[in-house]
C-alpha cells in the first residue's frame, strides 16, 4: 500500500521525509528531541512543550496506547510529534486509543517513518531550530521565510496557565500555593501525597493575592518559553523572596535565578529525557532525573546564591539555593512523569522548610 509522503522542513533548509499521522496539517514549531524510552503521552501533555515539535528518539512509539491516566494536563500542548515508527496496534489493558487516534482527537499533526536518528544528530550538531511540518514541497520557500523571521511569544506561559485559581487538594496539614506557568499535574499530586492543601493560581496573579491565602510555601512551576521574556514571573519571584518559602521547578528555577540577579542562557540543543545524571553537591548523591528545558542558569558574581546541583553531562547548573532565605530550586523535574522518581525528596525538603518557617 502506497503511503503519502510529507516533510519536516528546518530553518536551515534541511528536509526530512515521513508519513503523516494524527490530525495532519502544515504546522510550524521549535524542533526538539527527547530521549525517553517511555512516557510519550506525559511528554505530549506537558505544557512546557507548548509551541514545539517533539522528536522522540526511541524507535517504537505508541506500543502501549494512550489513556487519560497518563496525562499531565487536559490537552496536548506540543505543535507536533515526530517518530520513527508509530504503533497502530497497541497492547495494554488500560489503553483506550492508539497514538494516531489520540493525536487526531487533540488536533495535533505528526510524522512517522522519519529517520529520527539522522534528525537528532543534525539537531545536536546544528542546535535547536525552528521547523515546519509541510505537505507540498512547493511551499518550502514560503515556510523558510516564515521560520527565519519568527519572533517568539513573550507571554507564552499565559497561554498554558490556568485561567482561574482553583483548589487542587482540599485539605492538608500545610498549604502550598502553586504559581502556574504551565504546571504538570504530578506536581500537585506529589504535594498532595505529602498532606498538602494545594491552591493553583494563574501566572498573572498579583503577589498580594497569592499571599492572601496565607501559604506555608509557594512553588513556581515549570513552563514554556524563554525565561527572560517571562517578566511577570521574574517580578513575582522578586516580590516573594523573603516573604514565604519558595521552590522553583524548571522555568520556576530560571525565574528565581533571574530574580536573584543570575543570568540565563540558551543551551545548544537542551536537555530533554529521563536519564540525566545530576549530582547534589552537598551530599554527593547522584540522581537520575527527568528533564525538559532549553535554557539554563549561570551565576554572575552573586555571593548570596549557592549552587546545589550540577548536570554530570555538561556541568550546567541544575539547582540553587539562597544562603540565608528559605529559597531553593532545581532545573529538572522532581515530579518525574515520565522518568525516575529519585528526586521526590525535594518535595519533602519543601515541607520541612515550610514547617520550620511557620514555627519561627
Amino acid at each position: 500500500m502506497h503511503k503519502q509522503v510529507s516533510y519536516l522542513l528546518l530553518e536551515d533548509g534541511s528536509l526530512f521525509s515521513g508519513h503523516p499521522i494524527g490530525a495532519w496539517r502544515e504546522q510550524p514549531g521549535e524542533v526538539v528531541f527527547n530521549t525517553s524510552m517511555t512516557g510519550y503521552q506525559e511528554i505530549l501533555t506537558d505544557p512546557s512543550y507548548a509551541g514545539q515539535i517533539i522528536v522522540l528518539t526511541f524507535p517504537l512509539i505508541g506500543n502501549y496506547g494512550t489513556t487519560p491516566k497518563f496525562t499531565e494536563s487536559n490537552s496536548i500542548h506540543a505543535h507536533g510529534l515526530i517518530v520513527s515508527e508509530s504503533c497502530a496496534t497497541p497492547s495494554h489493558w488500560q489503553s483506550q486509543s492508539p497514538l494516531d487516534g489520540y493525536l487526531k482527537t487533540n488536533n495535533v499533526p505528526g510524522l512517522s517513518g522519519l529517520d529520527t536518528r539522522a534528525l537528532t544528530r543534525h539537531l545536536r550538531e546544528r542546535g535547536t531550530m525552528r521547523g515546519a511540518l509541510v505537505q507540498d514541497l512547493q511551499s518550502t520557500d514560503h515556510w523558510l521565510e516564515q521560520l527565519r523571521s519568527y519572533q517568539s511569544e513573550p507571554a507564552i506561559a499565559n497561554l498554558v496557565s490556568t485561567p482561574a485559581a482553583y483548589r487542587a487538594s482540599e485539605q492538608g496539614s500545610w498549604r502550598v500555593a502553586v504559581l502556574d506557568f504551565g504546571a504538570k499535574s504530578n506536581i500537585v499530586r506529589s504535594l498532595a501525597a505529602l498532606d498538602a492543601e494545594v491552591i493553583v493560581y494563574p501566572a498573572s496573579t498579583p503577589v498580594q493575592k497569592l499571599l492572601a491565602c496565607s501559604p506555608d510555601a509557594v512553588v513556581l512551576s515549570n513552563g514554556p518559553g524563554d525565561p527572560a521574556n517571562c517578566t511577570q514571573g521574574i517580578k513575582a519571584a522578586k516580590e516573594l523572596l523573603g516573604a514565604v518559602p519558595l521552590m522553583g521547578i524548571c522555568l520556576g528555577h530560571q525565574l528565581l535565578g533571574l530574580a536573584m540577579g543570575a543570568k540565563t542562557y540558551r543551551l545548544k540543543f537542551g536537555h530533554r529525557g529521563g536519564n540525566h545524571p545530576v549530582k547534589d553537591l552537598r551530599s554527593g548523591r547522584v540522581s537520575i532525573t527527568s528533564q525538559n528545558h532549553g535554557y539554563a542558569v549561570a551565576l554572575d558574581g552573586q555571593t548570596d546564591i549557592e549552587i546545589t546541583h550540577i548536570n554530570l553531562y555538561d556541568g550546567s547548573v541544575e539547582g540553587i539555593c539562597h544562603r540565608e532565605l528559605p529559597v531553593f530550586s532545581v532545573q529538572y523535574h522532581p515530579e518525574a512523569c515520565p522518568g525516575p522518581t529519585d528526586s521526590r525528596y525535594l518535595f519533602e525538603q519543601l515541607k520541612d522548610t515550610a514547617t520550620a518557617w511557620r514555627r519561627s
